[in-house]
């Protein structure tokens, strides 16, 4: 069984950043792939960065790219999620999960283990 923590949430202006944080218990997630979702009310869940086992592979929704990054540290067991220029229109709960299996999609359902989630708000 895998525990997934998320945190770093919270309010922020538009313009501003935040970093989230994902900490793993119960596995060492060193040989699995990571990722970051995100659902806004009346929403469906959607993708937003994924990470390989060994953080040499990213990806990112479109929307995301070059401002946010995500990363890992095995020793940490623990990937991190850094949002910059934010937008109002990335207030959204967001959830970090594990795939067991090879690669790193953008489905949530092909992701086995998932976090609670933080909400993080940007204030226009």
């Amino acid at each position: 069984q895998v525990k997934l923590v998320e945190s770093g949430g919270g309010l922020v202006q538009a313009g501003g950043s935040l970093r989230l944080s994902c900490a793993a218990s119960g596995r060492t997630l060193s040989s699995y792939g990571m990722g970051w979702f995100r659902q806004a009310p009346g929403k469906e869940r959607e993708f937003v960065a994924a990470i390989t086992w060994s953080g040499d592979g990213t990806r990112y929704a479109d929307s995301m790219k070059g401002r946010f990054t995500i990363s890992r540290d095995n020793a940490k067991n623990t990937v991190y999620l850094q949002m910059n220029s934010l937008k109002s229109e990335d207030t959204a709960v967001y959830y970090c999960a594990v795939i067991l299996r090879p690669g790193v999609p953008q489905t949530p359902t092909l992701y086995e283990y998932w976090g609670q989630g933080t909400q993080v708000t940007v204030s226009s």
